[in-house]
């Protein structure tokens, strides 16, 4: 049998230098401070009562598995936001957090807009 090796090394360090940050409750850490720092806004928004119904990390499909001219699986494309709430007027808000805004996110933007006539609010 052959033992497994551990890495001893140094933690690598994220690609865009973001640290993950644990949640106070235990849940799921958040990927960065900046996101931590908005998600404790957003309880203080939530108590206060100026919005309801506050969601982390939600999932939107933009586009659907399917097959290749082969017959291959290709995987579904989706967009996680970082928070999903309701404002004072009932209407859905889609936040997410930036450091760095990248290419893939606003292709993923642009695609929440015409798959789910969302408009992906950033925030810095």
């Amino acid at each position: 049998m052959i033992p497994l090796r551990l890495s001893t090394g140094p933690a690598r360090r994220a690609k865009y230098g973001n640290r993950k940050v644990p949640a106070s409750d235990g849940g799921k850490p958040f990927d960065s401070a900046a996101e931590a720092r908005r998600y404790g806004q957003l309880v203080l928004l939530q108590r206060a009562g100026q919005i309801t119904e506050l969601r982390r990390q939600v999932a939107y499909e933009l586009v659907p598995a399917q097959r290749d001219g082969a017959g291959k699986a290709v995987r579904a494309v989706s967009y996680v936001a970082d928070f999903v709430y309701l404002d004072q007027t009932g209407q859905t808000v889609v936040e997410d957090v930036k450091g760095v805004t990248t290419a893939e996110y606003r292709l993923k933007a642009k695609l929440m807009l015409w798959r789910h006539g969302v408009e992906v609010q950033e925030v810095r």
